[in-house]
């Protein structure tokens, strides 16, 4: 956990691109042992699966960013000026949050893990690339509306024909961070705020679904015998 925490907190404050590179590995490495902590094949397989996509990612911006020091010979994160790595680094931070059409990952992994270990996959980790790319927005905003489009598209839809609510989950969080990447170009303070809500909404809908222990629809309709209370106030979370 402290690990999570410093390696968000080096992405926050870097303004060379090594540095926030170094915060995103770190991430990555301190989430792995979280999410394998229940020595379940399933889980062992997410967390393969997350980390496989995860560094495939980091790699694809550290090897961005070194392109753009040899063609322009600086290394910050505002400057970035040429397009080629400019792309580069907005699809490695598009597979990094899962946005589609590189989101094939997101629903799998979720889908592996525990309640817990899945909202911090689903909230926290998602702050460091954000912040990337609310830095890099205005150089490559015609990539960033097609990958916000094709998110809402496909978490809209994908979500539809699910039984597994960490799966719904997931494809909910797809949809959401599509709209978030497609307002991010007209007002990024409105991003920051639709993204400060969708944690808050997320937060609640994992600890009911952590405290009805339900991972699929069936157990969730059985839950009123359980708690009455929240299974009542639960149709609001899941409206808002």
């Amino acid at each position: 956990l402290f690990g999570l925490g410093l390696g968000t907190t080096i992405t926050f404050a870097s303004t060379h691109w090594l540095l926030a590179w170094m915060g995103l590995e770190m991430n990555t490495l301190a989430i792995i042992p979280l999410m394998a902590q229940h020595h379940h094949p399933r889980a062992v397989e997410a967390t393969t699966k997350y980390f496989l996509t995860q560094a495939t990612a980091a790699a694809t911006l550290l090897f961005a960013s070194v392109t753009n020091a040899w063609l322009t010979g600086q290394w910050e994160i505002q400057q970035i000026t040429h397009p080629l790595p400019s792309t580069m680094i907005t699809l490695a931070l598009a597979l990094k949050i899962g946005l589609a059409p590189l989101h094939a990952w997101l629903p799998e992994v979720l889908q592996g893990l525990d309640l817990t270990t899945g909202l911090i996959l689903s909230t926290w980790q998602k702050l460091a690339p954000f912040a990337l790319i609310l830095q890099l927005q205005p150089s490559s905003s015609t990539l960033l509306i097609i990958l916000g489009l094709t998110s809402t598209l496909i978490g809209g839809w994908g979500g539809l024909n699910q039984t597994q609510l960490r799966k719904i989950l997931a494809y909910s969080s797809i949809a959401h961070l599509g709209w978030m990447i497609l307002v991010l170009q007209f007002s990024p303070s409105i991003t920051l705020l639709t993204l400060l809500t969708y944690f808050i909404m997320t937060f609640s809908t994992f600890l009911v679904f952590k405290l009805n222990e339900s991972t699929n629809i069936n157990t969730l309709t059985t839950s009123w015998a359980k708690a009455p209370a929240l299974t009542a106030l639960m149709p609001l979370i899941l409206l808002s």
